[in-house]
């Protein structure tokens, strides 16, 4: 009788990296551990009033080590000596320098303190003049629009952008950097032990969305192009990468050194590793034509196409159109917002300056009874404000927002765009301003549905995964209502780490495709929301508000 096998899927995210072990049979989770980046919580190396954004690659390595391990000692060691395969997603674009063996600059003596040395987070919008200067640059060379497959607009959180801010703005990092590696291709570069940057297989996700990768063209921008957009860049794209991977393909095989560090089996399959939204994708059994919605900090919005069927189409505005993003055979279309979740953390923020800056330092109350208050309204802040929003009507004359307040990355990536509030009057209070946030992050969603189909890309569906979409009924019922579509809920507690669990049963040989995995390892749908017919009239008239107070922002107050 054949043993069981399982797959550990590995997910970075913003704050924190999840692991889980799956039973390849069902897809069933059996234990799964969360780490927290105990450097990125210290607010280290982060400045967010300049919207710079760094992470520091022990986090990541201190949580690898974690959170297998724990995995391993809750499983025990019957099911350890059966896990065939490990797959990573990580957030992306999250580039950093390396050295010529692959090493973060960070990791060396001299780097460890040095912001320009780690790994730029997918947020970072330090490189908004480098974006705007390839943009103009890519329409008025003479060659190659290498951005006609990035949406026709690359961002200033893509990899090419915050690659030549970082050369620009210190002299240390342009001496000392051989290369530079996305994060999800990092991890599996380290679980396999790689020593040499040439050697790290590199990611048709990270490389098609970001980079500008094509094969129509050969790969990256041309030297040529680089060349013209800054002499700095001379000489990075021979030491970058010509050649890329789907997630169904072997990064390689894990390192003696790294199997019994963690305590896996010697002869673990390490998969090719993703971005965290196109695995969630998988995850939550994406099908093609459905708009997958990953509502977590931001939002990232997945579609599959058949090849034969997008053909030529270039979709414009959007995150990129990749062959094999996602899924082998199907072009992966990305979209998303620069902030979801983070405006309403902005929000609670915003509200907690009393609390943190009176209430911690008052001197009526002793120092337990203050924690205990403090956790009492950190805790319960958000979660009213829903309840206390999800009571006020509709209202078309009301209070409403503009979501832009980390820029806009879907449609027509532009990081310099601001958010607003209008529409205040005396009687305005926090529930009121809240549910008009919460109003315009469905209102930055239904622009992206918007683009799509009027580009033809049609939507037959829409499913949503992340954090918000598991705890936020307010939330998800404004956003049916606001799209006038229904909305299914993905059953998966950490839908990307399982997608990623989906990878590396493909990647380690346990099914032959994806369909034959989401088939055997899906965990379907939760909960489906139904749009009001009332609401959803009321929306579209809002809707135009918002676009004309965009247009409004985008054409008058943005420098």
């Amino acid at each position: 009788m054949n043993a069981v096998k399982y797959t550990i899927g590995i997910d970075y995210g913003t704050d924190s990296v999840r692991s889980v072990l799956v039973d390849t049979r069902d897809g069933s989770e059996q234990t799964s551990s969360v780490f927290n980046y105990p450097r990125w919580a210290a607010g280290k190396y982060c400045n967010p009033s300049q919207n710079l954004f760094r992470q520091h690659p022990l986090d990541y390595i201190e949580g690898l080590e974690f959170t297998i391990k724990e995995i391993l000692d809750n499983c025990g060691p019957d099911v350890a000596r059966n896990i065939v395969a490990v797959s990573v997603d990580t957030t992306g674009s999250t580039p950093v320098a390396v050295n010529r063996q692959g090493l973060p600059l960070s990791l060396i003596p001299d780097f460890e303190e040095n912001p320009n040395a780690m790994f730029v987070l997918w947020k970072d919008h330090t490189a908004v003049n480098e974006a705007d200067e390839i943009n103009r640059k890519v329409t008025t060379w003479g060659g190659e629009d290498y951005t006609k497959y990035e949406g026709g607009v690359y961002s200033s959180e893509w990899f090419w952008a915050k690659i030549l801010h970082v050369l620009r703005e210190d002299k240390k990092i342009r001496e000392s950097a051989y290369s530079w590696v996305e994060h999800c291709d990092w991890i599996p570069a380290l679980l396999t032990g790689t020593s040499s940057v040439e050697k790290i297989k590199r990611s048709r996700c990270a490389a098609g969305h970001k980079a500008m990768w094509h094969k129509s063209w050969g790969g990256l921008p041309s030297e040529e192009f680089l060349k013209t957009l800054d002499p700095l860049l001379l000489g990075i794209r021979e030491r970058l990468y010509a050649e890329t991977f789907t997630v169904d393909q072997q990064a390689g095989i894990i390192s003696k050194e790294w199997a019994h560090k963690l305590g896996l089996p010697e002869d673990v399959i390490i998969g090719i590793g993703a971005f965290d939204a196109h695995l969630g994708a998988v995850g939550a059994e994406i099908k093609p034509y459905y708009l997958c919605k990953v509502m977590g900090t931001s939002t990232c919005d997945i579609i599959t196409a058949p090849e034969a069927e997008i053909g030529n189409m270039l979709v414009k505005g959007i995150c990129g159109q990749v062959e094999g993003s996602v899924l082998p055979g199907y072009i992966g279309l990305e979209a998303g917002q620069s902030a979801f979740g983070d405006v309403y953390a902005w929000f609670k923020k915003l509200l907690l300056w009393p609390v943190e800056n009176i209430l911690s330092r008052s001197n009526k109350l002793n120092e337990g009874l203050k924690d205990e208050l403090i956790n009492e309204i950190v805790d319960n802040l958000i979660p009213l404000l829903s309840e206390e929003a999800g009571k006020i009507p509709v209202n078309v004359s009301g209070e409403f927002a503009l979501d832009w307040l980390n820029g806009r990355r879907t449609p027509d990536a532009n990081q310099n765009l601001k958010g607003a509030i209008t529409g205040l009057t005396l009687g305005s209070d926090a529930p009121r301003i809240f549910r008009a946030l919460v109003e315009a992050t469905a209102f930055g969603s239904k622009a992206i549905v918007e683009s799509f189909i009027s580009q033809g890309v049609r939507i037959d569906g829409i499913i949503a995964l992340g954090g918000v979409a598991k705890k936020s009924e307010f939330v998800m019922q404004v956003m049916a209502d606001v799209l006038n579509k229904p909305i299914l809920v993905a059953r998966a507690e950490q839908a990307c780490a399982l997608g990623s669990a989906m990878a590396a049963a493909v990647a380690g040989g346990v099914y032959a495709t994806f369909e034959q995995a989401k088939e055997k390892m899906g965990s379907g749908f939760e909960k489906e929301y139904l749009p009001n017919g009332i609401n959803a009239v009321k929306y579209q008239i809002i809707y135009e508000r918002y676009r004309k107070l965009g247009k409004f922002i985008e054409n008058e107050l943005t420098h």
